[in-house]
């Protein structure tokens, strides 16, 4: 816990170099918040540097949920000290979101931010995105403590595949390539029009799959720039694939890549989908009433293609971005991209959500039902490129499904309790489950969530927690059975 706040408060410290750079005012205020953060890191190191330093697996679920937790305390001072968010809900809210990645914000003005404050808003997701606490894995055993408990419990997705024997090897390899491609985006973004401080926090932001913006128009503000969109699409599709296939790509190993069904799936439904969305926005819709504040440029039916698509994928791979208002594009549309909601990126990506894999394990499941109820003695397992699933790995998705979706209709109930109308009840609790940030109704696209109450605004938190963390890593804390005695 306390390497994790250390951390925390020398990316702080980063945020405080470039609040000085740019003289917002507020670099004092940011040292500040800075070094009471790395104080109460080495405090707590310090006095438990003689504990035993071996972890279990329970320790594992502990640290990951507790470090989020801590983290996102610590993560509200840079708001709270400046003065930027001053109330200590709307700090949490902001915090919690950046490093949950879900880019849900309370923010009615980010644009009279100061820089280094933005700074720190798009570091969270960044630190978030691929999570440090496998960025601590490649420090910890320099500490003598192992660190595979805690990969298993904040890797995404159902599985974590290694890229190497050694979990510290495979954290570097996931972090290398999490940094080229940011630093890829920046440079290019840069050349594309964008100032280098809007590229480097866009960066920050998609290869998160966070959405963060330092601007009040997110990616709309970009809407006379086709090109910037582009290359945020690409890298938002590259941030929603798993990152082992990055690694499989910069080797040349294109037949694994190729014959991997999540990939193979996730790219056939983006192009779908983006396809479907195209043509019914440009037959149906006027889309210069949904680009928030630029006209259409290249003609009617680039922009319908580009705007479907980034939004199709902004959803998808739970980034959030915002270049139009979806909810204008039709009820058959609003429904569609509710629906996306629920799909979620590729495990071992940055994406929140389901994670295709799943969808695609559960949908062979019930199609082997069918056969099974006509063959009843027969063998018939689940295979998954091209290997039988094991049975406990299909009841764990069974499983997560039921709990993913039980954690859904509670939250919408609570929210509704809160006060929210259906329509944004439901959009919240599916925005903030999956990670997303753009909702339904009150909070849609346009939107943010500084009209919610500070009640809803800890339960949106929380569930931004359990989703982001997938449910069992959070949730298991909460049973009796975890806590007691073997």
């Amino acid at each position: 816990m306390g390497l994790l706040i250390g951390v925390n408060g020398g990316f702080m410290l980063l945020a405080t170099f470039v609040s000085y750079y740019y003289s917002d005012g507020v670099a004092a205020e940011m040292l500040e918040a800075s070094i009471i953060t790395i104080f109460i890191g080495g405090v707590i190191m310090l006095l438990t540097k003689n504990k035993r330093k071996e972890l279990q697996k329970r320790d594992g679920y502990v640290i990951v949920t507790f470090g989020w937790i801590f983290m996102s305390l610590a993560g509200t001072l840079p708001y709270i000290i400046t003065g930027a968010i001053p109330s200590f809900t709307d700090a949490f809210f902001e915090t919690m979101s950046g490093y949950t990645t879900t880019g849900a914000s309370i923010l009615n003005d980010i644009e009279s931010i100061p820089y280094g404050v933005l700074f720190w808003r798009s570091i969270t997701h960044w630190i978030g995105g691929m999570g440090i606490i496998v960025l601590a894995i490649a420090i910890l055993p320099l500490l003598g403590i192992g660190g595979m408990e805690l990969f298993t419990a904040e890797a995404p997705g159902p599985s974590s595949d290694k890229l190497h024997p050694r979990i510290t090897d495979t954290a570097k390899r996931l972090w290398l390539i999490y940094v080229g491609y940011t630093v890829a985006e920046t440079i290019l973004l840069k050349l594309a029009g964008m100032s280098m401080f809007d590229a480097v926090n866009h960066s920050l932001s998609t290869l998160s799959t966070g959405g963060f913006s330092t601007k009040n128009a997110s990616m709309a503000y970009w809407n006379d720039q086709p090109l910037v969109q582009y290359i945020v699409i690409v890298f938002m599709f590259l941030a929603g694939t798993n990152f082992v296939l990055s690694y499989f790509a910069f080797k040349t190993k294109f037949s694994k890549i190729l014959q991997n069904e999540e990939f193979k799936f996730y790219v056939i439904s983006i192009v779908i989908f983006t396809l479907m969305a195209s043509l019914i926005i440009y037959f149906q819709t006027d889309i210069t009433q949904s680009t928030v504040n630029h006209p259409m440029v290249w003609g009617r039916y680039e922009s319908s293609f580009r705007h479907s698509a980034f939004q199709i994928i902004a959803i998808i791979t739970t980034t959030g971005f915002v270049s139009a208002d979806y909810t204008l594009w039709t009820p058959f549309l609003t429904v569609f991209f509710f629906g996306l909601m629920f799909l979620g990126g590729s495990a071992g990506s940055t994406a929140g959500g389901i994670k295709i894999v799943r969808h695609i394990i559960l949908i062979k499941n019930g199609l082997i039902e069918f056969k099974r109820s006509l063959h009843p003695r027969a063998v018939l397992p689940v295979r998954y490129n091209t290997k039988a699933v094991q049975q406990p790995i299909v009841l764990n998705i069974l499983g997560f499904f039921i709990l993913y979706f039980l954690s859904f209709i509670i939250g919408v109930l609570v929210f509704s309790l809160l006060g929210l109308d259906f329509q944004t009840a439901l959009g919240g609790a599916a925005s903030s489950l999956g990670n997303i940030g753009p909702a339904l109704g009150d909070l849609g696209p346009v939107n943010n969530h500084a009209s919610l109450s500070n009640p809803a605004k800890w339960w949106s938190a929380f569930l931004m927690l359990i989703g982001r963390l997938e449910l069992f890593t959070v949730l298991i804390l909460l049973t009796p059975y975890f806590w007691r005695n073997r």
